[in-house]
């Protein structure tokens, strides 16, 4: 099983030591390397940048439709699948078409086979997609938190097309889609080969598109792959997050003194009204008294 796992390399798996074990496992056993050649035109990742209990993570779907282009005589229908996985990756999830397939922790098991990429090594998981016809569709959910650089949240999606690009089927392009469900500044979208490690230097910068999506921004990355070029590497997302607007503690003491004021306006207020009232009242009492007066003396008289 670990030789048939090796010869399918699903997603970026050409690293010296998995290169190592295929090369010896096709010399120790021909007749158990029998596989299609594969094809994938088009592959579609849709990115949710979001926050878990205060920290950032990135939940991920791919979808991958596949097609085989050719298939050997030795071939039973079986397509052992590695794919590597970012740090603390969980809710790891894979559909071969709509049928959910289980999988394993393939480093777990052999722990010197990691996959190399420019922020780090990552582990592996390990499935088998059984049975495959001609065309089929595979989907991966998984998700993870984001890793920081410099002050800045960065991910890294491994992007190894080469096995699918061949001269029946010579070109391929990824279609990123990030949902950003954070205040994210500064976004820049970089291409990076695994050797190139956390050297900045030698990412080279790719352009991107953002649009706004109720209260998400959406960023929109397209990569084109060519069996006649030389392949891109990776993409490495990296930003920052505005802070969050903090209750500014200066302003207290205008707010109090504000508020003083209006309590004295109002203390102000209410004792002239008192004031003009007890006039009132005393003005009232005095014209009574004196129309008593009159129609007494009215009556006296007559």
């Amino acid at each position: 099983m670990k030789t048939l796992v090796v010869a399918f390399i699903l997603a970026l798996l050409l690293s010296s030591t998995v290169d190592a074990l295929f090369v010896n496992s096709v010399m120790a056993n021909p007749a158990g390397t029998s596989f299609p050649a594969l094809a994938m035109p088009v592959e579609y990742i849709n990115y949710t940048i979001t926050s878990v209990n205060g920290s950032l993570w990135a939940k991920i779907d791919g979808t991958y439709p596949i097609s085989l282009l050719d298939a050997p005589c030795g071939f039973n229908g079986e397509l052992p699948m590695v794919y590597p996985m970012p740090p603390q990756t969980t809710n790891i999830k894979v559909w071969l078409d709509d049928k959910e397939l289980s999988w394993m922790n393939y480093t777990e098991v052999y722990p010197d086979v990691l996959h190399q990429t420019a922020i780090g090594d990552w582990w592996m998981i390990h499935s088998v997609l059984s049975p495959v016809p001609d065309s089929f569709v595979l989907k991966i959910h998984y998700e993870h938190p984001l890793q920081m650089m410099n002050g800045s949240y960065l991910f890294l999606y491994d992007l190894n097309i080469s096995p699918y690009l061949s001269e029946e089927s010579s070109s391929s392009t990824a279609y990123f889609t990030f949902r950003m469900e954070t205040n994210s500044t500064n976004l820049q979208a970089y291409t990076a080969k695994p050797e190139s490690g956390w050297n900045l230097g030698e990412w080279q910068p790719i352009s991107y598109t953002a649009v706004k999506e109720d209260s998400a921004e959406v960023i929109s990355v397209q990569m084109h792959s060519s069996y006649y070029e030389e392949l891109p590497g990776d993409l490495v997302i990296v930003f920052g997050v505005q802070p969050i607007s903090e209750f500014p503690l200066w302003i207290l003491p205008t707010l109090f003194v504000l508020a003083l004021l209006v309590a004295l306006t109002v203390a102000v207020v209410f004792v002239r009204r008192k004031a003009v009232f007890s006039r009132c009242q005393l003005s009232k009492s005095s014209n009574q008294d004196n129309t008593l007066v009159v129609i007494h003396s009215v009556f006296y008289l007559g």
